[in-house]
């Protein structure tokens, strides 16, 4: 059941970078509801571009949640909405939101990337409900259900976009601050560092494509069975929050070791960098150290970002902390260990084997359970589109308000039957 737009209030806190909250916060003005947009920061106020509703937030964050529980009761919001939940202003609003009984809507980047994002509500990725549901209550739930299940595309479709923005985003921080002295970023790289990598990436982008294409056919070409390893952005949440590291450091340590000491000797392996990494760490450097010490000089490699499908079609299994890019390795069948919290980390799909034996004899996972787990995210909380390009945002919009006006969450709708029905999967570049 749909509320009525005018009975809603929504504050917008911080989201992707771009203009997507702002496309959001139109469409719900235009269904009938209240918006307003609280900015931490430049960045946050040149993507709301001058709408109504814009709340600046000048204060420190230790006053940041009585601060948010006045916004709210001076505006009588009913819902807030925000892209990540583990930032320490989107933590500490979580909080104080559930006990004063708002809805809490939640996007984050697709769990079936690439061309999905997630919508949902309370928490995600660790946080979110996925993790407390069994394969053989999403089957059940699917059993009314005849979705015909879309087929990943092969590319991101708006990474261009997503740097670009990325940039813009650190630019507005780094020399429109002024007004937002208090403001603290939730990564621990200084705003200027990460301005000078986004802008850096952005004019090497012709000649890193390049060079990965070029370590990924030597690899792909090599003649040699090799391993896989999903690294993540050393910062992100997910990383930071929901797995036993400090550093992906420690992670590429723990893994060398596991495959010198079980990977039979004609084996390779290859760490594969996220898309998004722009050289905060010496990665390369630190794997050649590795390698050394356990004497795998030559068997261990270091792909900067790039397409994982070219890698991932020939891996003999795949390694991560809790990657979303993990859900290829999965939808493909090949073996996968995991070491994070995550949606997926079902015991249908991952191997519960120690780092040796799994490099060794890996246990396959259960592909008729993920097939039900991939249809089920699909019904529910994986929305096609992106925030970054024009058409990922068209895409995403036509679909998404409706369900914020819902009463249910997406899980719940589809057990109830009245979850919307489920746009075909366009790939729109």
């Amino acid at each position: 059941m749909v509320m009525p737009a005018p009975d809603r209030r929504f504050l917008f806190l911080q989201g992707p970078h771009g203009p997507f909250f702002h496309r959001l916060g139109r469409m719900l003005t235009a269904a009938g509801a209240e918006v307003h947009r609280i900015g931490f920061n430049a960045g946050d106020r040149a993507f709301w571009m001058g709408a109504p509703g814009y709340i600046p937030y000048h204060g420190s964050l230790d006053a940041w949640q009585e601060a948010f529980a006045g916004i709210v009761h001076a505006h009588a919001i009913t819902d807030i909405v925000l892209y990540g939940d583990t930032r320490p202003v989107h933590v500490a609003a979580i909080e104080r939101a559930r006990a004063l009984g708002l809805r809490i809507h939640v996007f984050e980047e697709g769990y079936m990337r690439p061309w999905w994002v997630t919508y949902e509500r309370g928490g995600s990725n660790g946080h979110s409900r996925l993790m407390e549901m069994s394969i053989a209550s999403m089957a059940r739930a699917l059993e009314m259900s005849d979705l015909e299940v879309p087929e990943p595309p092969a590319h991101w479709g708006d990474m261009r976009q997503h740097i670009f923005y990325g940039a813009l985003y650190h630019w507005f921080v780094l020399f429109r601050n002024g007004d937002y002295r208090n403001f603290t970023p939730h990564r621990a790289l200084p705003i200027w560092s990460e301005a000078k990598l986004y802008t850096r990436r952005l004019a090497l982008m012709p000649w890193l494509a390049l060079e990965r294409r070029w370590l990924t056919r030597r690899i792909t070409g090599g003649g040699f069975p090799y391993h896989l390893v999903l690294m993540q952005l050393e910062h992100d949440s997910s990383f930071q929050v929901h797995s036993p590291f400090e550093t992906m450091e420690e992670f590429m340590s723990l893994v060398v070791e596991g495959f010198a000491a079980g990977a039979p000797r004609h084996h390779h392996l290859v760490f594969k960098a996220h898309p998004l990494e722009m050289g905060r760490n010496p990665y390369k450097r630190q794997l050649a150290d590795l390698a050394k010490r356990h004497g795998l000089e030559g068997r261990v490699h270091y792909v900067p970002g790039g397409k994982l499908a070219r890698l991932l079609n020939h891996a003999r299994t795949a390694v991560t902390v809790n990657s979303t890019a993990a859900q290829q390795v999965l939808w493909r069948g090949i073996p996968l260990k995991v070491f994070g919290r995550a949606v997926y980390a079902k015991d249908e799909f991952v191997s519960a084997q120690p780092l040796p034996e799994f490099f060794s004899q890996p246990t396959r996972p259960n592909g008729h359970a993920y097939r039900d787990y991939r249809r089920y995210l699909l019904e529910t909380s994986q929305l096609p589109g992106g925030f970054y390009s024009t058409s990922g945002r068209r895409q995403l919009l036509r679909q998404v308000v409706d369900m914020m006006l819902a009463d249910e969450d997406p899980y719940d709708a589809l057990l109830s039957g009245t979850a919307a029905p489920r746009q075909s999967l366009r790939v729109v570049t």
